[in-house]
């Protein structure tokens, strides 16, 4: 891989890593699986009361400091999961969906103690929801019968599976990965943002506790601590992962698809809404409201910018005040814009990560306004160039950009969504509208007349999933998406006409 690509991807790692996160040898080894060594104990309730402080040991329940490590004891996992039957496969996703379910709130705290970014009662929500991810059930043998014989084609394991997790959703994304991948019959090899190392490592613990108690298996999620630019590229270019599955913006994703291997990667998004004269606007001001203000919009799937036909443009701020929204002026606008975008070397405007994820009282202050408590998202009125329209912000401010058609709206839509193919919005009760801006939009994720989180099973119909493949065209991720198909043929056999 090239030297210069991975050193984007992980740079930040490097700059953010403050301590080596691990064990040392002499505490590895020595405890039975399923039991808790006594000085293992007191860092337990540590992990749980100051997550960012702990150690773990390497070489016990998934966590190592060595990539190869990890590797092989993944390998070795993955081959005791081939010997259980499809229904332990199911016992062991629905394991991890209890686990995350009965510990949601406190993971959820870990990981905002850690992170800083979304809200509580959503980190939370994303833990308990895990059971709307998919299982075996995906797994469907197509079987063809005639007068040759009979052909079966099944969903065989890639082996052993390299991720990337991102902050926004640590736990959640790590978890969700996990019911898919050993579901369809992998184990898995996690590489954790830097700054939602922790909290992943704990659960990748926890999980694996679990497992090797009922199962005997004690490696099947693994995890490396720290993550560093040696770790990164050895996963990436490690032989005994041949698949890769990344969640993450721009560079990570180019760096996962330069390497010489398979990747599916779950890209950036910058999610535009069209409002036209037919729609609801009661319905639609809510919709904004509750997806943009979801986990204070590190959804990637989440509102980021709104165009709306002049006709009705002051009627639906008007909702959006109604639903909860507070409406910043023009200069306010300006001054959080000058908090939340600071200048980088190449002269370009970057987001200023200290506002990613922050609370609406956060981002009020920094635009010279106290908003109320009960406030979750800001809302304003901008030009269509403004950077807030154009860059994926993650922050619960979202755009207004006033246009005169539906044309219009759904043209500068398009523009705005910078050719991602992720995810737009549309609240119209015009069927041809829908269908119109649907097949020229050409997303993956199309939410007509609800909040995004509906596309994702969250008040709408469907499945869930953390990792959302656009750039390689996977789509919402299943087990079926980390599986090979194998045909196998009996010919001549099994006529029975």
């Amino acid at each position: 891989m090239d030297q210069a690509i991975v050193q984007d991807v992980v740079s930040e790692v490097m700059r953010r890593l403050g301590g080596r996160f691990g064990g040392d040898g002499a505490s590895r080894g020595g405890v039975r699986a399923g039991e808790t060594a006594p000085a293992e104990e007191p860092k337990r309730r540590e992990a749980l009361a100051h997550p960012h402080t702990v150690d773990y040991p390497a070489g016990q329940y998934g966590i190592f400091d060595k990539v190869e490590d990890a590797v092989a004891a993944a390998t070795e996992s993955q081959k005791k999961l081939a010997k259980l039957s499809l229904q332990d496969r199911d016992s062991i996703v629905k394991l991890i969906k209890a686990m995350a379910k009965e510990n949601a709130r406190e993971w959820g705290k870990m990981e905002l103690d850690e992170t800083k970014i979304g809200r509580l009662d959503h980190k939370i929500e994303k833990l308990q929801i895990l059971e709307l991810v998919p299982g075996v059930e995906f797994l469907r043998t197509d079987a063809y019968s005639g007068s040759n014989g009979v052909c079966l084609e099944e969903f065989a394991p890639f082996g052993v599976i390299g991720i990337i997790t991102p902050v926004t959703h640590s736990v959640p994304t790590l978890s969700a990965n996990a019911i898919n991948m050993i579901a369809s019959g992998n184990a898995l090899v996690a590489n954790p943002h830097p700054s939602g190392t922790r909290c992943a490592a704990h659960a990748v613990r926890e999980y694996n506790k679990a497992i090797v108690q009922r199962y005997g298996i004690e490696h099947l999620i693994t995890c490396i601590l720290p993550p560093t630019l040696e770790t990164a590229e050895a996963l990436f270019q490690h032989r005994g992962v041949p698949l890769l599955v990344v969640t993450g913006g721009p560079q990570v994703a180019r760096a996962a698809l330069a390497a010489k291997k398979r990747a599916i990667v779950a890209g950036p998004g910058n999610p535009p809404v069209v409002v036209d004269e037919t729609a609801c606007l009661d319905n639609a001001a809510a919709s904004i409201v509750k997806g943009a203000a979801y986990d204070n919009n590190l959804l990637c799937i989440g509102e980021k910018e709104v165009f709306c036909v002049e006709s009705v443009f002051g009627t639906l701020m008007s909702k959006m005040g109604q639903n909860g929204a507070f409406v910043l002026t023009s200069e306010q606008i300006e001054r959080l814009t000058k908090a939340a975008f600071k200048p980088g070397t190449d002269g370009k405007l970057h987001v200023n990560k200290d506002f990613v994820g922050r609370d609406a009282s956060v981002l009020g202050g920094a635009a010279g306004v106290r908003v109320p408590p009960t406030v979750s998202l800001l809302v304003g009125e901008t030009k269509f160039d403004h950077v807030f329209v154009q860059e994926e912000q993650m922050m619960p401010f979202v755009p207004f950009v006033r246009v005169k058609t539906v044309e219009e709206a759904m043209d500068r839509a398009i523009e705005a969504e910078h050719g991602y193919r992720h995810t737009a919005l549309i609240h119209s009760r015009n069927v041809n509208t829908i269908s119109k801006f649907g097949r020229r939009a050409n997303v993956t994720l199309l939410v007509a007349n609800g909040p995004s989180m509906a596309g994702l099973g969250l008040g709408g119909q469907g499945y869930l999933s953390y990792s959302i493949a656009t750039p390689t065209g996977e789509g919402i991720t299943t087990p079926l998406t980390f599986t090979r198909v194998r045909r196998v043929m009996m010919s001549g056999a099994m006529r029975m006409v």
